[in-house]
């Protein structure tokens, strides 16, 4: 009986300009790989991800009639998709397609040219070897809910629901509050414009509480959520009950807290009454009056940057609003106090957005004594001595004059850092995403991708993910709404056509893939007594097909056929 033919392969080798071919020979693989079994093309270029790459990709399906392709490049996870869709627009099937990393797997980690080129040729050959045994795949759909859950009545929450529903989808706020705002109502001003943050909220709250569209629950919280991308089930309990909403995605928009000052020993917090954090300022000035624990007016106010941000014992990050709101403060201290003298301490001077680089330097105008701090070394402050004509002595090593300093101030406003809220990693269990060291929600990409989230339609905006501050926290609001209405447009969902499945006849019932499955996939049948893969929920991690004892779970793309043979080609 004789074997069925080879299909035709086209092996497409990318440089990626000098990223791969700084290190790896690409012409050497392109001639290597004409010698290998099927393979009919080899062609080597400088940007395959390119347009004009992709149409050679394309041009050579169809001129060739190539059955499979390989492209040797970057990482899957950056360019599969692209490569699909040139597979799809030359009419073969997007999944005869396979992908050998030889960039952050070859190039990007060696230094010997003979020795990455040769780990390169492997990867190729076992690439070429595996697409032998890919099978055409077809994706599949599944209707799309268009009502969205945002968790978090914030600036950002708002944002995202008034931009949902004024494209009139219907959209349900979660806050866990007796009110809507978030951290933005707790503010006066808002730099660099020394804005009304209350003018700033007062619109948005009037637009939420009349929208036909948007329902509001306070002092609710969301306790299961079940489902799948466009096929929710969300618990909300609602002041003791429960309230069950049908939804198609989730928006995770639920603030941060402020550091705890108190933590940083040497600041005094806690025990100095005239040592005060940044919060406790903006409630003196909504109450219209800066003044000390026994009601005298401050001739010295000092602004302490960073606390329990840059820091090897806290927090690495930078909270990044504490050095614009610590100028909003300079400004407002010396509106209302304009015999007061303002010493502002700090590490760098962080004017990132637009118009921060002019509010600092208008800030210098008005007199602000600017001191520099070391990172890791802050400042000491303790009460001053009967005979000091001042509340409180600060102790700093000044990095610019290089000496020492003893600053006297009758008030310490401490500039504290934005934190993950207590109930982050409750959240993220909920909703089934991931966060990082810090504990802040994790984005599908940082650059690409920055409000998804690896759990399909769920996303995330504002301070939850990062520190940021009110314009970037409302555009990815919208952004993330934006996401969302263009799934809603299209009124179905597209699951991708690599998932697992299970076999009925094999399985035992033993529920060992259930428990394993981090995107809560598998469900169990009890009639059938086997386990079901829920299709649009599964992610082809390959969990399920590795623990099922009954080798009941087949992944589809990553058969074991596929697997052992693209061992065999790089062996």
């Amino acid at each position: 009986m004789s074997r069925p033919p080879l299909p035709r392969i086209g092996v497409f080798v990318c440089n990626c300009g000098t990223n791969i071919a700084r290190t790896v020979d690409c012409e050497e693989i392109a001639c290597a790989a004409m010698e290998w079994p099927g393979v009919v093309v080899a062609r080597a270029y400088k940007y395959m991800c390119s347009d004009p790459g992709q149409e050679m990709i394309a041009e050579e399906v169809r001129e060739k009639r190539l059955d499979r392709v390989v492209v040797a490049a970057c990482s899957p996870r950056m360019h599969e998709p692209t490569f699909r869709r040139a597979l799809a627009s030359s009419g073969l099937n997007p999944y005869l397609l396979e992908m050998a990393n030889i960039r952050e797997q070859c190039s990007w980690v060696h230094d010997d040219p003979r020795a990455a080129t040769d780990k390169a040729l492997a990867l190729a050959r076992a690439a070429v070897a595996r697409v032998v045994r890919h099978e055409p795949l077809e994706k599949r759909f599944v209707p799309m809910n268009p009502a969205t859950l945002v968790l978090g009545g914030g600036i950002a929450g708002m944002t995202a629901a008034l931009q949902l529903a004024d494209a009139g989808q219907p959209v349900t706020i979660v806050e866990r509050a007796d009110r809507l705002g978030g951290n933005v109502a707790r503010i006066d001003l808002t730099a660099p414009h020394l804005d009304s943050a209350r003018e700033l909220l007062l619109g948005r709250l009037a637009r939420v509480s009349m929208h036909p569209m948007i329902s509001v629950l306070l002092r609710a919280e969301l306790e299961q959520l079940e489902g799948y991308q466009g096929n929710f089930t969300a618990d909300v309990a609602v002041e003791g009950a429960s309230r069950r909403l049908e939804i198609g995605s989730v928006v995770v928009c639920t603030g941060y807290k402020e550091f705890d000052a108190a933590r940083v020993e040497g600041l005094g917090y806690g025990r100095l009454p005239d040592v005060i954090t940044s919060f406790e300022l903006e409630l003196m000035l909504k109450r219209g009056r800066i003044e000390m624990a026994d009601g005298r007016t401050p001739r010295t106010v000092a602004l302490v940057h960073c606390v329990g941000s840059r820091s090897e014992e806290y927090h690495g990050y930078c909270s990044r609003v504490c050095c614009m709101t610590a100028l909003k403060y300079g400004h407002e201290v010396k509106s209302a106090l304009p015999g007061a003298a303002v010493v502002d301490l700090y590490i760098d001077m962080h004017a990132f957005g637009k118009g921060c680089e002019d509010f600092y330097r208008k800030t210098a105008e008005i007199k602000t004594l600017f001191l520099m701090y070391g990172k890791n070394a802050p400042p000491v402050i303790r009460p001053a001595g009967p005979k000091d004509d001042c509340n409180l002595l600060i102790t700093l090593d000044e990095k610019l004059s290089g000496e020492e300093i003893e600053v006297p101030a009758d008030l310490v406003v401490l500039m504290v850092g934005m934190e993950p809220r207590e109930d982050a990693g409750r959240v993220a269990q909920l909703v089934n995403i991931s966060r990082d060291k810090d504990g802040w929600f994790i984005e599908s990409h940082p650059k690409l991708d920055p409000v998804a989230t690896t759990t399909d339609g769920i996303y995330i905006a504002g301070a939850c993910q990062s520190p940021k501050d009110i314009p970037d926290s409302v555009a990815q609001a919208r952004a993330a709404a934006a996401r969302i209405l263009a799934k809603v447009a299209k009124g179905k969902i597209e699951v991708d056509a690599i998932f697992a499945e299970v076999d009925a006849a094999r399985c035992s019932g033993c529920r060992i893939c259930g428990t394993m499955c981090p995107y809560g996939a598998i469900e169990y049948d009890e009639e059938q007594k086997s386990s079901r893969v829920v299709e649009a929920s599964c992610k082809a991690c390959g969990c399920c097909a590795a623990a099922c004892p009954s080798l009941a779970v087949r992944a589809r793309h990553f058969t074991d056929e596929q697997i052992f043979a693209q061992i065999e080609g790089v062996l």
